[in-house]
């Protein structure tokens, strides 16, 4: 069950509002957190039941640390230190994500590197098990540092839990989730947060299942039909998947705040316009804002951050940005984006100190085509995949031949139907170039348009309501014609 299923749409999601509001109103408060609770755990175990008693364990036992992290130290024994209690609780959290994330991974480059023949577990990725372990780790650091104290469970395991964010994020923190829970005045419905909700909502379901898919269609036929790629074919490869991107995962956030507010629960802004970023420092102030947060709070400070000699810098930001990239998912290819864009932020550092510039237009252009590429390593399997796309963007000779991409039959959603068509009666490579230029139009729309955000909190008159009306039948239409593909971030 995802957010831009018909089953979430119009099954689940009514009945969690109006089952929370009715205990409410009936001045149950506590049943009604509890009902939030137990129907956010039923849309967990709805992907695989099996990892439910995963999630309690993991929600049980940071509590517990939670709280001994909480508790005055003079009550706490001395051989159990505050400082050794958050490190067996990270090291705890870690090594659990470690085996279910990185296990294969791990014996996979142990056998080719000694060319040993260990059998890989073939363990499967529990779903949000990132972001669900990174939030908690979270609490746990901000408790040691007394930001935090939580001392019950129901409202511990609503903040882990909370259906909106427990799967793709955003990443929350404790401190700015806990006193709207505790608030009374969330407990009644407000008709202007619906409406918000459902506007934002609205928005994110068109982005997912009428802009996101249609460019999967694209990048997959591109990405993985492993033929040889022309100047046309790779550029419309690497923007379709620069913009499914995009459009997949701020359309979940879009998607994952509006069904928060519902509830009237404001979750963080996960995205400001990323693709608007003149340099890439600004691109990471932008784009999923709440790792970028975790990223700076939990890793790159503590490491030193920028209170270090030049070298210590540029290493804490390598460093930082491999781990990163690493977080997504265990591949090297994750390590090499990660990599680039830490270089990246090496270089930017040392150009503003020179105190160098240069004009607003060619900054983002070289910022944009920046990501565009690195998102090729990103979603490419294979070094060779990858290359194989950038030497087609590089091929200039081939500009005046029609390119060939192959669009399988069996992976036509709405976009696969709307490129299938489009192959009935114009060339392959005509139908390339089209999308390829529709692509760069939709570059200049993105960098000169509101964001979702901003249209929302810009007001909610009758017009932008009926706007998005329509963007929900039309997504809704596609949504019960066809299957929805999983979002991507549910990957990572």
């Amino acid at each position: 069950m995802i957010f831009s299923s018909p089953k979430f749409i119009l099954l689940f999601l009514p009945l969690a509002f109006f089952g929370y509001f009715f205990l409410n109103r009936l001045r149950l408060v506590l049943a009604g957190k509890a009902w939030l609770v137990a129907v956010s755990l039923f849309f967990y175990a709805y992907w695989n039941i099996a990892y439910l008693p995963l999630l309690l364990g993991s929600i049980f036992f940071n509590f517990a640390v939670g709280t001994s992290l909480s508790r005055n130290p003079a009550s706490s024994r001395p051989w159990f230190s505050p400082r050794f209690v958050l490190g067996a609780g990270i090291v705890a959290n870690l090594g659990l994500l470690g085996y279910f994330k990185y296990a294969d991974f791990l014996i996979e480059n142990i056998n080719t590197a000694f060319d040993v023949g260990l059998n890989l577990p073939q363990i499967l990725l529990p779903l949000g098990i990132s972001f669900f372990t990174f939030t908690q780790i979270a609490y746990l650091v901000d408790s040691y540092r007394g930001e935090a104290k939580e001392y019950d469970f129901l409202n511990y395991a609503l903040f882990v839990t909370f259906f909106p964010h427990l799967i793709a994020g955003p990443i929350l923190h404790h401190r700015e989730m806990m006193s709207q829970f505790a608030s009374r005045w969330t407990l009644a419905v407000r008709y202007r947060n619906i409406a918000l909700g459902l506007f934002i909502f609205s928005i994110g379901l068109f982005k997912k299942v009428v802009i996101a898919d249609t460019f999967a269609v694209w990048a997959d036929a591109g990405f993985d039909g492993g033929k040889t790629l022309d100047f046309f074919s790779a550029w419309a490869t690497s923007l379709s998947y620069t913009f499914q991107l995009y459009f997949d995962f701020s359309g979940y956030c879009d998607m994952a705040i509006g069904a928060a507010l519902l509830f009237n629960i404001w979750l963080p802004i996960n995205f400001n316009s990323p693709y608007q970023a003149l340099d890439i420092q600004d691109f990471w102030r932008r784009w999923h804002m709440t790792l970028s947060r975790y990223l700076r709070d939990y890793l790159y400070i503590p490491l030193g951050g920028s209170r270090c000699s030049t070298p210590r810098v540029y290493f804490n930001l390598m460093a930082t940005f491999i781990l990163g990239g690493l977080w997504h998912g265990a591949s090297w290819m994750f390590v090499i984006w990660g990599a680039l864009h830490g270089a990246a932020l090496v270089v930017h550092r040392a150009w503003s100190g020179l105190g160098l510039s240069m004009p607003k237009a060619a900054a983002w252009l070289l910022t944009f085509n920046f990501i565009n590429i690195t998102w090729i390593f990103f979603r490419a399997n294979t070094p060779d995949d990858a290359l194989r796309v950038i030497r087609g963007m590089a091929d200039i000779d081939s500009v005046l031949n029609f390119p060939v991409i192959d669009i399988p039959a069996n992976s036509l959603v709405w976009g696969g139907w709307f490129s299938d068509y489009l192959l009935r009666w114009l060339p392959a490579g005509l139908a390339a170039n089209v999308l390829c230029f529709g692509a760069i139009m939709l570059t200049l729309g993105i960098i000169s348009q509101k964001n979702s955000f901003e249209l929302m909190v810009d007001g909610h008159g009758a017009v932008k309501l009926s706007g998005a009306l329509l963007l929900f039948c039309i997504a809704m239409h596609f949504t019960m014609a066809t299957t929805s593909s999983v979002f991507l971030y549910f990957n990572f």
